[in-house]
Parts: structure tokens; C-alpha cells; sequence
């Protein structure tokens, strides 16, 4: 494989009424300094065997599901075959869900989820906006064999307690607790999954 595709989804936040959400704009941290993201540099990171795209879904920080679902198959008609997915928190739970309830329409190389919520028992955040899990997720692995999650066992957002539900649900999955990040994935490189991923194509290559 040559130039292969690499779609990633962001995170966001949902509100389960407006004025939770108009709380939430009076009261966030504002800053003007540029916060640096592991996001931003995986084109850099990954190099020119590979082609990244970040795909932007509406309404970020007051999410909708049929919004976003709406939004990502605009996208369906650009991309290839043995496309790389990533998904980052809500964009992760976002792929989750729409791989288990709908039949995809390329072959997926591969799936990389980072902090994906499974439900909403969350210490300090809403799941709600219509993103939720079906009790039965098994046509996600139809869609893909390789489907990898990563967690942080320091998560304050995520516990890591939900990596267990995920392995209940998704047994051929790879599941990964790193130990050494805190927090939410806030940091500015993310040389694991770069190293996940190029070792997983060159696999692939054997």
C-alpha cells in the first residue's frame, strides 16, 4: 500500500440541555496561547507514505450525533480503500457508533481510538446528543479487523474502567492502557501510536 489514506475525527462536547451548555461557555478557560496537539503533528509524524486528512464536524463544542453523522458521509465519496481511521474521545465514540450501525462502504485498514468514552458514567462531562452504543456492536468488527483502542490510565475525563467494557463488547480488539500519560490526551506528541501504526502497515507488508 502506498499513500495510504489517514482520516482523523476530533473530539468535542455534548450538552443534555441549553443551558448546561450556555454554562459551559460562561464558565470554560479561555485562553489566547496556541495549545499544541498530538493531532497536529500526526501528518508530520507519520511521513509521506501516508496522505492525513483532519475531517471537521459541526458544532464541536455542542455536539450532535445526526449532525456529525450527516457531515462524515459527505466525506464517504473521498475516501479509499484501506483507509486508516483515527478517532479522538467524542470523535472515537462518534466512529464507534457509526461502524456498529451502519455497513461501510470502503474496506478500513485499520481503526485507532484514543480515550473513547463507552457510556456515560464520566466523571466531569456529558455523553449525551444522541451519541450511544448499541448493545450489539459486532458489525464495527465486520467493517474492520484491526480495531485498536488506547487509554490512559490516568484519564480524568475517561476513566479507564472503560476499556473493560470495550474488550467485553469487542473481543478481537487490541486494547492499550498506557500509564504514563495524564490526563485526557492533552499532550503536544504521540510517538505510541505513530509506532502502532507504521508497525502495523509494515506487518501488513510481510
Amino acid at each position: 500500500m502506498e499513500n495510504i489514506q489517514v482520516l482523523y475525527i476530533h473530539g468535542g462536547e455534548t450538552f443534555k440541555n441549553h443551558d448546561d451548555y450556555l454554562m459551559y461557555l460562561k464558565t470554560r478557560e479561555i485562553t489566547l496561547d496556541k495549545q499544541p496537539s498530538w493531532s497536529g503533528s500526526l501528518a508530520e509524524n507519520l511521513g509521506d507514505d501516508f496522505n492525513f486528512a483532519r475531517l471537521n464536524m459541526p458544532l464541536k463544542e455542542n455536539a450532535q450525533y445526526e449532525d456529525w453523522k450527516i457531515n462524515f458521509e459527505r466525506y464517504l465519496p473521498f475516501i479509499k480503500d484501506n483507509v486508516i481511521l483515527v478517532g479522538f474521545s467524542l470523535g472515537a465514540i462518534f466512529l464507534v457508533q457509526y461502524l456498529s450501525e451502519n455497513k461501510f462502504p470502503k474496506k478500513i485498514f485499520a481503526i485507532y481510538l484514543v480515550a473513547t468514552p463507552f457510556d456515560g458514567d464520566l466523571p466531569g462531562a456529558d455523553l449525551a446528543g444522541g451519541f450511544r452504543l448499541q448493545s450489539d456492536l459486532s458489525l464495527m468488527s465486520e467493517n474492520c479487523s484491526r480495531i485498536n483502542f488506547l487509554f490512559s490510565k490516568n484519564d480524568d475525563v475517561v476513566p479507564v474502567s472503560h476499556a473493560g467494557k470495550f474488550a467485553e463488547k469487542l473481543p478481537g480488539a487490541r486494547i492499550t492502557i498506557l500509564d504514563h500519560i495524564n490526563g485526557h490526551f492533552f499532550i503536544p506528541e504521540f510517538p505510541e501510536l505513530i509506532e502502532m501504526i507504521k508497525e502495523d502497515v509494515e506487518n501488513s507488508r510481510e
